[in-house]
């Protein structure tokens, strides 16, 4: 007796995924007679099921053309895609940025006017972690924070008001803030060495979603006598890397540059 693990598929519905596992290979588009050679069934056959899943909107054709993916699929995904947490497919990459760097690792996503902490892995080294979940991300002050202005929104979501300084190495004249996105938006990173706290360094890089937009952004951030320049330059790798995997991982795309 077949268990639930071993149980027979059912023919016909193993025969229209087949198709649209063709289809999928061939973006251009295939007829009912290729289509059904390459599922091996006869074209009366692969007829009907095209027919059938024609009318649910998972395939569609021109009038006398070829079969190809249809519309409905990008509905389905989006479900799927929106359905995984960015969080749960995040943390192993955060504790996999931990163990590279000896630093700890953030990962925070957009908001409105700032980017808000939703998990974090402490470094064993760190006596006191300045990282908490729900603390905004100051967004002139901040690696994260000039992450999602870059991406996102850009100097629009500061408003008029003068920015604030928390530290003398704080950013607060809009040009130079203005060239540091640019610069942020070129090499896929922003740092912020000493601008929000003057003992805390920090580096950042987005994660994207299926249509390129920014999703969340992933960080990594410790003592300034620590993170020297030169240590920041060697973190580089490993947060692109981090950043790289968690975009995949929610379906997105890779990094830019």
């Amino acid at each position: 007796m077949a268990t639930p693990t071993t149980r027979p598929p059912v023919g016909s519905v193993a025969r229209a995924l087949a198709l649209l596992d063709v289809l999928a290979e061939h973006p251009e588009g295939l007829g009912v007679n290729e289509l059904a050679r390459r599922i091996g069934v006869n074209a009366s056959t692969a007829s009907r099921l095209l027919a059938t899943i024609e009318q649910h909107g998972l395939v569609e054709r021109p009038p006398g053309g070829p079969y190809r993916l249809g519309l409905k699929l990008v509905g389905l995904a989006d479900r799927v895609l929106a359905g995984l947490d960015v969080r749960e497919r995040g943390r192993p990459w955060l504790t996999w940025l931990v163990e590279q760097t000896g630093e700890t690792a953030t990962l925070s996503v957009p908001g409105g006017d700032e980017a808000m902490t939703i998990d974090f892995v402490p470094a064993a080294s760190s006596v006191v972690s300045m990282a908490r979940v729900g603390r905004p991300s100051v967004p002139h002050a901040t690696a994260a924070g000039k992450i999602m202005l870059a991406f996102g929104p850009g100097l629009a979501a500061l408003g008029e008001s003068p920015l604030t300084a928390y530290t003398d190495r704080t950013i607060v004249d809009r040009g130079r803030l203005a060239a540091e996105l640019e610069r942020v938006r070129a090499d896929g990173l922003a740092e912020a060495a000493g601008e929000r706290e003057p003992d805390l360094n920090a580096l950042a890089a987005p994660v994207f979603d299926r249509r390129g937009a920014l999703a969340a952004i992933v960080g990594v951030q410790g003592p300034a006598a620590r993170m020297t320049l030169a240590r920041r330059r060697e973190l580089h790798a490993p947060l692109r890397r981090a950043a790289e995997e968690i975009s995949r991982a929610i379906g997105g795309s890779q990094l830019q540059g």
